[in-house]
């Protein structure tokens, strides 16, 4: 077992930790379920939404110095208006809720508890900005896709021992290229949520 250190990034180190934080993003997210055929520019775009909101964190796992998973979050005013469309739908007020964005761990590091840190220390960022609930969400792809792998294990039972739920009937919609397509296609997103 390789022991990891977990902790919130200092927000004046957050620009820094964006690069590793896109490599592990193109690297974890090619995986099934997302199928994500990531490219450095837009990761750029994409994660300088950290660095700019006042309420976002980025935690780090660490194998010695090198960072080798990363969870971040926002206050869910400060994120994509596509995700709180739903929410505000459910009644929702989007200042209440912050947002955590993506997990994401090298294969060889899980098991070690860093999902949990992932989880508790955001939820723990969120309780201190006020928020009263937590929510994420997760790619909705079909059972019978052709690129399932055959032993694939949803993260659902991980997330409702947590306290999380689905929010019936609550979807945004997310966009990225594939591996193999030619162009970006838009993917629904189960909304998960929890009181804190």
């Amino acid at each position: 077992m390789i022991p990891l250190s977990v902790a919130p990034v200092p927000r004046a180190e957050i620009p820094g930790a964006l690069p590793d934080l896109a490599r592990l993003r193109i690297a974890v997210f090619r995986a099934w379920p997302y199928l994500y055929d990531g490219d450095e520019a837009y990761e750029a775009r994409y994660l300088a939404t950290y660095a700019e909101s006042p309420g976002a964190v980025v935690v780090a796992a660490r194998d010695g110095e090198r960072i080798v998973g990363a969870a971040t979050g926002a206050p869910l005013g400060e994120h994509d208006a596509a995700f709180a469309a739903p929410l505000v739908a459910h009644g929702y007020d989007p200042g209440e809720v912050f947002y955590c964005a993506e997990s994401v761990l090298l294969p060889e590091y899980r098991g070690q508890g860093a999902g949990h840190a992932f989880f508790d220390l955001r939820e723990a960022h969120a309780s201190a900005l006020g928020h009263r609930y937590a929510a994420f969400c997760a790619v909705i792809r079909p059972a019978d896709h052709p690129a399932r792998p055959a032993d694939y294990r949803p993260l659902d039972a991980f997330w409702r021992a947590r306290g999380y739920r689905p929010l019936d009937g609550a979807t945004a919609s997310y966009g990225w290229r594939d591996l193999g397509d030619a162009a970006e296609s838009l993917k629904p997103m189960q909304i998960w949520i929890r009181a804190l």
